[in-house]
C-alpha cells in the first residue's frame, strides 16, 4: 500500500459533498470525514497508511484537502468553525451523473489551484492542509497531536483529566494496574442542581489509529461495572462508524472523543495553544480595482 493507491483530494470532493448531503445539508467536519470514509469503503489499511514525517494519516489529509477545495470553489460554506453547509453548487454538483460531476469538479480544481498560485499560496498536496475551517493554518492541529503523542501514557491521562475539568468535570483519577479499563471516574454536572456519574478513558495511540466496535464495547462494560451512567473515550487517533454505532446503542452510552474533537477542545480552552493574529489576503481582493 502506497499513497498513489489512494484517491487524490480531487477524486474525494464530490464524496465530501455527498457526504454533507447524506447528512442532511450541513455537518461537523469530523462527521464528514467519517461518512465519506464509509462511503468509499476506506478500509483499516488505507486509513492507516501515514505520511513518512508526520502521524498523520493520508487519507484522512486528503478528505481535509478535499473539504478545503470544496469550500474555496464555492460548493460548501463554513459559518462557523467546523461546521460546513452544502451551497446551491454544492447541491447541484451532487445530483450530476458522475462523470459530469467530476468533470465539473476538476474544472474548479484549476480554477482555485491557478487563484492560489498566482497568490503564492500553499496549493494541495504540499503536505500542509491549505487551511482549517477558519483560514487559519492546519498543521497546528499534527503539531499539537504529536507532542500529545509523545507523552507518557499516564502524563497523557492526566493532560485529559485536567482538560475534562476544565469544563466543569470533577473527576478522581483510577489509573495503574487493576483499573479495569477506567482513567478517571468522578461526576459531570447537568445543571446547577443535576448531575452524572462518569468514567473517563484516554488512549495516547498512534493518531494514524482507528478504534473498532470492540474497544467502545470493552470500556461500556467496564463504565457500568463502575456504577457510570455516562463515559468519556479519549484517543489521539480516530472511531470507526461501528464504534460510533456501539457508544449510542448500549449503555452506559459514551462520548467518542477524537483526535480532531481533542484538537478543538484544547483550542476552545487555549491549553497550550497560543492564538496569533493572521493576516488573510485573499480576503482583501474583493476591494481590488
Amino acid at each position: 500500500m502506497s499513497r498513489s493507491d489512494l484517491p487524490t483530494y480531487v477524486e474525494l470532493i464530490l464524496p465530501t459533498l455527498r457526504a454533507v448531503e447524506k447528512l442532511g445539508g450541513s455537518a461537523q467536519g469530523r462527521e464528514v470525514t467519517a461518512q465519506a470514509l464509509v462511503d468509499i469503503g476506506a478500509t483499516d489499511e488505507q486509513q492507516a497508511l501515514t505520511y513518512e514525517n508526520r502521524p498523520k494519516s493520508v487519507l484522512v489529509d486528503r478528505l481535509e484537502w478535499a473539504r478545503s477545495y470544496a469550500k474555496l470553489g464555492g460548493a460548501v460554506e463554513s459559518p462557523r468553525r467546523g461546521l460546513f453547509i452544502l451551497t446551491p453548487l454544492g447541491k447541484e454538483l451532487v445530483q450530476l451523473p458522475e462523470a459530469e460531476a467530476q468533470a465539473r469538479i476538476r474544472e474548479l480544481d484549476r480554477t482555485v489551484r491557478a487563484a492560489r498560485t498566482a497568490n503564492r499560496q500553499p496549493t494541495a498536496e504540499s503536505g500542509t492542509p491549505v487551511e482549517d475551517e477558519v483560514g487559519e493554518d492546519a498543521s497546528w492541529k499534527d503539531v499539537l497531536l504529536d507532542r500529545l503523542h509523545k507523552l507518557t501514557p499516564e502524563g497523557f491521562e492526566e493532560f485529559v483529566l485536567y482538560l475534562l475539568r476544565t469544563y466543569g468535570l470533577e473527576l478522581t483519577r483510577v489509573g495503574g494496574t487493576g483499573d479495569q479499563g477506567i482513567d478517571g471516574i468522578g461526576t459531570a454536572p447537568l445543571s446547577p442542581v443535576l448531575s452524572s456519574r462518569v468514567a473517563v478513558q484516554a488512549k495516547r495511540y498512534d493518531p494514524s489509529a482507528v478504534h473498532g466496535r470492540e474497544a467502545v464495547a470493552l470500556f461500556q462494560r467496564d463504565a457500568a461495572a463502575a456504577g457510570a451512567e455516562r463515559a468519556v473515550f479519549v484517543t489521539l487517533g480516530r472511531f470507526s462508524e461501528p464504534a460510533r454505532q456501539a457508544a449510542i446503542t448500549t449503555t452506559p452510552t459514551v462520548d467518542l472523543i477524537d483526535g480532531d474533537k481533542l484538537c478543538q477542545l484544547v483550542l476552545d480552552q487555549k491549553a497550550g495553544i497560543r492564538i496569533v493574529p493572521q493576516v488573510q489576503e485573499q480576503w482583501f481582493d474583493r476591494f481590488d480595482a
